[in-house]
Parts: structure tokens; C-alpha cells; sequence
């Protein structure tokens, strides 16, 4: 993993008292999973620091990096 995908999954928290301990933003009442949702729907990320400007572009980066590496290391079953 390269130093600068390390620095931006540091912007990537837990806290067991803040959404029963989900993956947050800098420690931040701000989930990853809403700013996935947000670009899911199709927010684009210039929308999404207009709208929450508690966010930084790294931010939405990490959210990205981190559910790539999440989604990369689930062992998917294929069930017949």
C-alpha cells in the first residue's frame, strides 16, 4: 500500500460511542456509508463539499479507497 492511500484511510475512524462504532469520517459525526449512498445516487463530489462543507476532497476519497478494500478482501459464496 502506497503512503498516500495510508494517509487517507487515517481519515477513516471508529468510535464504539458514534454510530455504534461504523466507519466515520476524522472522528466526525459523518459516516462513509452516507457519502456512498450520497454518490451512489449520483451526487458528484463537488456537490457533495457544497452541501457538507464539514467535508474535505480526501474525505470522499478515503470513503472510496476504504470500501474498495473492503469490498476487495469479502470472499463472495456462490451458492447453488
Amino acid at each position: 500500500m502506497e503512503d498516500s492511500q495510508k494517509g487517507l484511510l487515517e481519515r477513516i475512524t471508529t468510535n464504539a460511542g458514534i454510530f455504534g462504532g461504523k466507519p466515520i469520517i476524522r472522528g466526525l459525526r459523518f459516516r462513509v456509508i452516507d457519502v456512498l449512498e450520497m454518490m451512489a445516487n449520483g451526487m458528484t463530489k463537488e456537490q457533495i463539499l457544497e452541501e457538507h462543507p464539514i467535508l474535505e476532497a480526501d474525505d470522499i476519497s478515503a470513503c472510496l479507497l476504504y470500501a474498495s478494500m473492503i469490498i476487495n478482501s469479502t470472499p463472495i459464496v456462490h451458492a447453488a
